[in-house]
């Protein structure tokens, strides 16, 4: 004997209301088998639209046996239902249950998108159903362009797209004029006469007379169940289901599910310009602030390094005592010239030269000035970054023959010529020793360098044997070789200068050190007032969170609908996830747009710095816009993947 297609033993379903139990179904006993054409009658409020219901597996008994096909579904998790529901059953409902943004031909190839079919085979498919139906011309047309017998023949080409082995229509007649549904119930004995088990959920006598059988239901019990004599029709051509899906379709499936996912998000968006901008702004405002911060942190830490590196980077300096504001250091006179030379024996040293001063009057002519004279060697500049605006630095024979000669920054320059007199060549009073200005620094504006003291340079063995008869040094100002590590290079000259002097009455100033502490400080500030920007993005999230749950409130039907037609909650969780990582996504798109504006406008206001913008900041924001999105996503996808359909179909 063969099995039945569908069986019910013993079914029950029960719901409460308030505190009281409600008796839906009871005790039904019924199998239906392959091929068939039923009718369920009865009243409203009998249970017959309950028992379609867990027919099609929209609904679960609470107590009682089901099996589909000798298949047990209270064995079967929620991703099995989904597929009999997507893959084995067709449902045609009263108020046809189309997606009111989607044309014609979208709404039919739902089912096909949620079982991986192609794109190709599953357009041709929605295609010849359609055309089938009488709405070769309406493809493109949505549903508020259909008729009501329009909008059940594409509910029917809907039901039929996976094949629909088992047709359940819920009062296919119910809304539409009599010659509509003539039409409906003519589609559905075709449709039956092709092989279709077809079950008719009716209150109408006369529709119920369509099938072969009829089972009438009250007060959720089976009143009879009698054969019902007919004519049949022979439908026009075979009907040739697609084929089931399998394994392999598994990545196809994948990918025209996360399109779908995209393409409804799109239209979610679209649909509610304002409110997707109001929820966006939050995100804007973050993840602007994120990659701003980020660039103006990065534009100050070159600028204040590259003010570090002019003048010298990679410089040690050498001072006599324990450290600075020392009160011994005036009276530790161990700095001598020979330690110069030492050190410049040393590999990893490029040159060392001597540094002494001392403020003495300038005099030129009637003009009389307080500066700060150097006496430093010829590779002074070199190693401060001293530029010259104008003439020549002194050189080594200079030093030698211990010449009268000065280099003058460009204030003292100012001060005692002006712009008219070219200071070259002139002969000033360095004390009182007559110098020839050889040359004229440039002007200095950098953070570090920059004194408001008048400085003048002149040959360290000038200034120490016929300006200031000083033998000893004041300090040392040592140049690393390129690529030579700082912090080792400070360690051998802090024991070559121990050896020397046999006590510690020296101590070093290493560059380097302050360009860490300056590197690692903007790092700080920079993470605090990201940490302060990624507030703001949390709040965003939240924004998005709250709006994705009123999305989700207002499209409970449309959720319903998708999970009649066979999608699992994976897909729903997928597609409200999707949706809110891309208005987070376009949040961050339009905040890394204006941070660039942002950076424009800096450097036509700005000329000292600028901001800088690098690749790691966008590719974060990036990061941090999927972040928020899937994090403040997930609640609302998870909500809407839990409805139940059944509620979710009688939400208006």
């Amino acid at each position: 004997m063969t099995e039945p297609l569908l069986q019910l033993t013993g079914i029950s379903r029960s719901f409460i209301a308030g505190d009281r139990e409600f008796l839906a179904l009871k005790n039904i006993n019924l199998t239906i088998n392959a091929g068939e054409m039923v009718a369920i009658i009865g009243a409203s409020g009998s249970g017959k639209s309950t028992l379609m219901n867990l027919l099609g597996c929209l609904d679960y008994a609470t107590a009682g046996s089901y099996k589909i096909n000798g298949r047990e579904t209270r064995d079967l998790d929620n991703e099995a239902l989904a597929e009999l529901r997507r893959d084995y059953f067709g449902f045609i409902f009263q108020r046809y249950h189309l997606l009111p943004h989607l044309s014609a031909m979208h709404n039919v190839e739902m089912p096909a998108i949620y079982s991986g079919t192609p794109e190709p085979q599953r357009h041709a498919r929605a295609r010849e159903l359609l055309a089938r139906l009488g709405l070769d011309g309406h493809l493109t047309h949505r549903p508020s362009q259909l008729s009501g017998g329009q909008q059940q023949r594409v509910s029917i080409a809907r039901a039929l797209m996976n094949g629909g082995e088992v047709i359940l229509a819920d009062e296919p007649t119910g809304a539409l004029d009599t010659a509509s549904g003539k039409e409906v119930m003519r589609i559905l004995l075709e449709l039956h006469a092709a092989g279709h088990t077809v079950i008719l959920v009716t209150h109408d006598p006369k529709v119920a007379a369509n099938a072969e059988r009829i089972i009438e239901v009250s007060d959720g019990e089976i009143l009879s169940d009698r054969r019902n004599e007919r004519d049949t029709e022979q439908l026009s051509g075979d009907e040739t289901p697609p084929p089931k899906n399998t394994a392999a379709r598994r990545l196809v499936a994948s990918l025209g599910l996360f399109k779908e996912a995209f393409n409804m998000a799109w239209v979610a968006l679209i649909s509610h310009r304002m409110r997707t901008l109001l929820t966006m702004l939050g995100i804007v405002i973050g993840i602007t602030s994120v990659v701003s911060i980020s660039a103006i942190g990065e534009g100050a830490k070159r600028y204040v390094l590259k003010d570090i590196e002019a003048i010298g980077s990679n410089t040690i300096d050498i001072y006599s005592g324990t450290s600075f504001g020392d009160s011994r250091s005036t009276a530790i006179e161990t700095l001598v010239p020979a330690d110069v030379a030492a050190l410049n024996q040393l590999y990893y040293v490029d040159s060392a030269t001597p540094v002494v001063g001392r403020n003495l009057l300038l005099r030129y002519r009637n003009i009389d000035l307080d500066a700060q004279v150097n006496g430093v060697s010829d590779l002074y500049f070199q190693v401060r970054g001293i530029k010259m605006q104008a003439g020549i630095p002194f050189s080594e024979s200079d030093a030698r023959r211990q010449a009268q000669v000065v280099v003058i920054d460009h204030k003292t320059r100012n001060r005692l010529f002006g712009e008219q007199v070219d200071p070259l060549g002139q002969v000033i009073l360095v004390g009182n020793l007559p110098c020839t200005v050889i040359g004229v620094a440039a002007e200095n504006k950098n953070l570090f360098a920059s004194s408001k003291s008048l400085n003048v340079w002149v040959p360290y063995e000038t200034a120490a044997g016929r300006l200031l008869g000083q033998r000893y040094l004041d300090s040392i100002s040592v140049r690393i070789k390129d690529g030579q590590p700082s912090k080792v290079v400070e360690d051998n000259v802090n024991k070559l200068m121990l050896q020397r002097h046999g006590t510690k009455d020296f101590f070093t100033n290493n560059l380097d050190s302050v360009m860490q502490t300056v590197q690692k400080t903007s790092r700080s500030l920079a993470l605090l007032l990201s940490l302060i920007a990624v507030i703001s993005l949390m709040v965003g999230g939240i924004g998005v969170m709250n709006i994705m749950l009123v999305s989700v409130t207002e499209r409970t039907r449309e959720i319903g609908i998708r999970m009649a037609v066979g999608a699992r909650q994976s897909d729903i969780r997928q597609q409200f996830l999707v949706e809110a990582v891309m208005v987070c996504l376009l949040g961050g798109a339009i905040g890394i747009s204006l941070s660039y504006a942002i950076g424009y406008l800096f450097s036509v206001f700005i000329k000292e710095w600028e901001m800088i913008f690098s690749m790691g900041s966008v590719m974060t924001a990036v990061i941090c816009s999927t972040l928020i999105g899937i994090v403040f996503g997930f609640v609302p996808a998870r909500n809407a993947s839990r409805l139940d359909p059944i509620e979710a179909l009688a939400r208006d």
